[in-house]
């Protein structure tokens, strides 16, 4: 299960905003802002779990080992570096 913290830094790492990930996980404004909430808000997991989709897809990787949790951006095969 993805964190609000992993789902924060992962859209920093994409320079994405709240509006941006919602939009691209199909999923309402305020039910991500629920997800991200320091406090652990409870969310329906479909949520999680289509804005866990998003950001993989966008090129993010969820990392959870006995040290941690964090997030990676790796880079697409066909993706476009900007510079």
């Amino acid at each position: 299960m993805i964190t609000a913290r992993q789902v924060r830094a992962a859209r920093a790492l994409l320079d994405w905003t709240q509006d941006t990930l919602a939009e691209e996980a199909l999923v309402s404004l305020t039910a991500l802002k629920r997800l991200e909430d320091r406090r652990e808000l409870k969310v329906h997991e479909s949520t999680r779990v289509q804005v866990q989709r998003a950001l993989e897809k966008a090129g993010i990787v969820f990392i959870a080992t006995e040290g941690g949790r964090g997030v990676m951006l790796v880079q697409r095969p066909n993706a476009t570096v900007m510079s």
